[in-house]
């Protein structure tokens, strides 16, 4: 090796420019060393690889899958809470598929943010990944649109875009819901609350629709028990709870729109020593310890994250198919334990 060069400046990293004057050749020569190129003389590609190793140069594959073509093996996840099990389980279950393939799964949070998820999204796309898997959270993905004409492969989960076509994996929310307000008729309750967080969300307004067509089945009005609160905080949800017993007529049973809701419930009926029947949409890990029996809307939430993930390397394979929908159906199971408490 000769002394030509002091290498690069430290805190930057190795080009293959540095490490051709490091080497004493040619910057074609690098190249051809780099990728694999075995017409390069042994001890010519010697000095480079001795080069590469001092100076610590690495390779930068995704250029140089893009300048040959090729793909640069990464699809991108945008989810909304990364510290959600619901989320962290469903990038779980994508990254797998992934590792078939080959690939790497990156994965960001918009944290219930439209314009970060925007932000974010478009970044990937600028970063050519393979496709994009998509938790929306705002009400317009059509800033998606152009990238998908151009054949990015695109699916959305949880709920659809608005603005844009595209693959998506959604959760069967209204059937969900409409099976366990069935389930609490057929017990005999028929003042059931429902409570709900915002109605901005896709999957709440699945939700709230399948349990207002199962109480019209039964000839019951609905929206005299409902009640919407505009967080996912469970106190607030405790404090709808208690509006609702301290009425005139309270309910005998109570729908939760979602796991944070149930909590919430749980905690203002153990506080008033209530019995009122509990449901809730959204089985979770530790729903069986509950204090009380409740029946919940189950449903496997890793298949959500394999199907979405299968679904961009299918889409890789046949860009011009129509977009798919797949709905994941859901199961009902009583968790909690058999009694409630003294």
């Amino acid at each position: 090796m000769t002394d030509q060069a002091a290498g690069p400046d430290p805190g930057r990293r190795p080009t293959m420019v540095d490490v051709a004057q490091a080497a004493g050749v040619s910057l074609k020569t690098v190249s051809r060393v780099a990728n694999g190129v075995p017409t390069v003389r042994a001890d010519l590609a010697e000095r480079v690889r001795d080069a590469m190793a001092e100076l610590g140069f690495q390779r930068n594959n995704v250029a140089a899958n893009l300048r040959s073509g090729r793909t640069t093996a990464t699809i991108g996840l945008i989810i909304l809470d990364l510290a959600n099990p619901f989320y962290s389980t469903i990038a779980a279950a994508a990254a797998a598929v992934a590792e078939r393939f080959d690939t790497q799964l990156i994965t960001a949070s918009s944290g219930w943010d439209a314009v970060r998820e925007r932000e974010l999204v478009l970044d990937l796309c600028e970063r050519r990944v393979d496709g994009l898997i998509v938790a929306p959270t705002g009400d317009d993905q059509s800033y998606l649109g152009a990238e998908i004409a151009r054949g990015m492969p695109a699916v959305f989960i949880d709920s659809p875009p608005s603005g844009c076509l595209a693959d998506t994996v959604l959760i069967d929310n209204r059937t969900g819901t409409r099976d366990l307000i069935r389930r609490l008729l057929a017990e005999g309750h028929r003042e059931i609350g429902v409570i709900t967080d915002s109605l901005n969300d896709f999957t709440m307004r699945e939700r709230l629709a399948g349990a207002a067509e199962a109480l019209e089945e039964a000839g019951i009005e609905t929206g005299r028990h409902f009640r919407r609160i505009y967080s996912d905080r469970p106190h607030d949800a405790g404090d709808a709870v208690g509006a609702m017993l301290d009425s005139s007529e309270p309910p005998t049973a109570l729908f939760c729109g979602n796991n944070r809701i149930l909590l919430g419930a749980v905690e203002e009926l153990a506080r008033r020593r209530d019995r009122t029947r509990l449901a809730a949409f959204d089985d979770f890990e530790f729903a069986k310890l509950l204090p009380r029996p409740v029946t919940v809307v189950g449903y496997d939430t890793r298949t959500l994250g394999r199907l979405a993930a299968e679904l961009v390397f299918q889409r890789l394979r046949r860009p011009r198919s129509a977009p798919a929908n797949y709905v994941v159906p859901t199961y009902l199971v009583d968790r909690g334990m058999a009694a409630d408490p003294a």
